[in-house]
């Protein structure tokens, strides 16, 4: 059962305004890429369903979460079927994010009242996301759907929308500055946050000086737009 409330998890997406995304077989590399993520100010982390066995690491990585970091807010994303959602949800996943729109998942989520993201590609993929009762919208991959113009064309006709572009999302100044101030509500934030070396190297320092330079961007560039 999910430690979080749906209306936690929303609430935690748009004050901190960026939820990591990562993968790892290793429950002890997932472990110590949480903890760097956490102590850098991340509250909502997605670990993606993207290898084999992932679910039963997620298990582990969750039961961690909830002894060691009790404010982080863990979900999975990368779920395509009512089927995978409903499993995770078994595992105690506090949100479900999708790259794909689909109604059967979001009767799962919905049942539970569990936070769901889905992923959209357009203005009608959106509304009826929003329809089946998402939200905060995933648009992915964010570059190849539109980039940051596709946010602030969508948000123009539609001011009550969120979303939260992932894939072409990197910690820098210029790129973050682009995507918040074109209004998305959160970003979501894989490869070019936690890179290959750092995990090559176990640099978790550096992960952890590299989530808080991009939370305090994000910060400041939030407070800007009030």
């Amino acid at each position: 059962m999910a430690r979080f409330t749906r209306i936690q998890v929303l609430s935690q997406m748009h004050a901190t305004g960026m939820v990591p995304v990562f993968f790892h077989k290793d429950i002890e590399v997932a472990k110590k890429v949480l903890k760097a993520c956490y102590d850098g100010g991340v509250r909502v982390f997605e670990f993606t369903n993207r290898g084999d066995y992932a679910h039963e690491v997620f298990g582990e990585l969750n039961k961690y979460a909830e002894q060691a970091l009790p404010e982080m807010i863990l979900g999975v994303g990368s779920v395509v079927d009512a089927g995978t959602a409903s499993l995770y949800i078994q595992l105690g996943s506090n949100f479900i994010v999708s790259p794909i729109l689909s109604a059967d998942m979001a009767k799962v989520c919905n049942r539970r009242k569990i936070s769901w993201s889905p992923g959209c590609g357009s203005l009608s993929e959106i509304s009826y996301a929003e329809e089946l009762g998402a939200d905060i919208v995933k648009i992915f991959p964010a570059t190849q759907v539109g980039g940051p113009a596709f946010i602030k064309g969508v948000t123009a006709p539609c001011p009550w929308t969120s979303i939260m572009p992932t894939g072409g999302v990197s910690p820098t100044e210029e790129n973050l500055s682009a995507w918040i101030g074109a209004g998305a509500a959160c970003v979501g934030m894989g490869s070019q946050l936690i890179t290959k070396d750092i995990i090559k190297e176990g640099n978790y320092t550096l992960l952890t000086e590299r989530t808080q330079s991009a939370m305090d961007i994000i910060q400041r560039l939030k407070s800007e737009k009030k």
